[in-house]
């Protein structure tokens, strides 16, 4: 099951991108073990609705216990990955660094994630998504003409910048680690994917074609084709006509004329046009008017909607009673699986540990190295 099916993961339980970059290779066939403190850390609900760490199970072992570091490098030294989100030195610390895991395992694939990388002045600072957004001059770029900047919850930084770019990395090193034979370090900052996400922005402004200024430009709510406007009930539907066919769609359906969109001086007037012609119906009925045409126009829908389009995919599955999104991308020959609720910490220490190979496993429940939760 899965196109990564026989790829091992070790992952040392953190929170936020980590934990999300480790759901994604679970679900894409790799076997992750997650390795968590006695009675868990830090949960934002129930360990059951913690669906970031769905898909694994999980292992308790106390890290300031030598067995317990002993035990992780045997798991290491059978595995193909480890992953770890620690602030930068503390792996090295515990004796689970780079160094300590290639000495066992040396094919070994590290994974680091980490806000603003292993090195350079904030390296052991802390920070959060918004930080590393608004370093990185990515939250600058969010928001209208004249107000601040907007922040798009933690999902731009810690998901987009964090996560995908260090399974990304991850993918990356294995496929040449199946060449090499040697392992090597990846070093995923938020920062730094945050960065790289604002490409084609750099390329714009080197070119002229985008104004430094917020909420001006063609896909920052300057335009007042690529936008949101509020409905008759408090909803709102987001236009995103752009090219002119598309654009010509838009204004067939609206039943309005408007004055020349490539004029910015015109720009204004339109986003009031618009903002009139949108409030005069309610989301429903717009959503009927433009639903499957090109205008590029959709229902700014809650999270707990089910539009027919996501229902026909598949987008979002119930499991265990807890509606949440479906694994994604997808596979044609080898499907992405959902097979684990999340665990709670120290559910699966016992049987994982055999499954792994681990020995003496009674003296490290004895000695409290590891936990077996009830």
């Amino acid at each position: 099951m899965g196109p990564l099916s026989g790829v091992k993961v070790v992952e040392l339980a953190g929170i936020g991108p980590a934990p999300f970059a480790c759901m994604m290779l679970a679900e894409m066939g790799a076997e992750v073990l997650r390795i968590e403190r006695p009675g868990g850390g830090l949960a934002m609900g129930p360990p059951e609705l913690e669906l970031l760490n769905r898909g694994r199970r999980n292992v308790a072992l106390n890290l300031k216990n030598p067995d317990a570091i002993e035990t992780v490098l045997q798991l290491v030294a059978g595995a193909d990955v480890l992953i770890e989100g620690f602030r930068p030195g503390v792996a090295e610390r515990l004796g689970l660094g780079p160094d300590d895991c290639h000495a066992v395992n040396p094919k070994l694939v590290y994974g680091r994630m980490t806000g603003w990388g292993q090195d350079g002045p904030l390296a052991q600072s802390a920070g959060h998504d918004i930080d590393y957004l608004a370093l990185s001059g990515a939250l600058h770029l969010i928001g209208r003409a004249g107000g601040p900047p907007q922040v798009p919850a933690n999902l731009l930084g810690d998901f987009g910048g964090g996560s995908l770019y260090l399974v990304v990395g991850i993918l990356a090193a294995l496929l040449e680690a199946r060449g090499s034979g040697r392992g090597q370090v990846v070093d995923a900052a938020i920062v730094d994917g945050a960065a790289h996400l604002t490409t084609i922005v750099h390329g714009a402004m080197a070119g002229g074609s985008w104004k430094p200024e917020r909420g001006t430009n063609l896909l920052d709510t300057g335009a007042p084709f690529y936008d949101v406007y509020e409905t008759s009930d408090g909803e709102f539907m987001a236009v995103g006509a752009i090219e002119p066919q598309f654009y010509d769609e838009l204004i067939r359906l609206l039943e309005i004329e408007t004055p020349d969109r490539y004029d910015q001086a015109n720009w204004p007037g339109l986003h009031e046009l618009l903002t009139k012609t949108f409030a005069q119906r309610t989301q429903a009925e717009w959503t009927e008017v433009f639903d499957g045409t090109d205008a590029c126009v959709s229902p700014v829908l809650r999270p707990t909607a089910d539009h027919s389009h996501l229902v026909a995919r598949g987008t979002f599955i119930e499991q265990d009673g807890v509606r949440q999104p479906a694994p994604a991308p997808r596979f044609s020959r080898t499907p992405s699986r959902l097979d684990r609720p999340p665990a709670r910490a120290g559910q699966h220490t016992r049987e994982a540990l055999a499954d792994w190979g681990v020995t003496g496993i009674d003296a490290l429940l004895d000695s409290g190295a590891a936990v077996q939760a009830d």
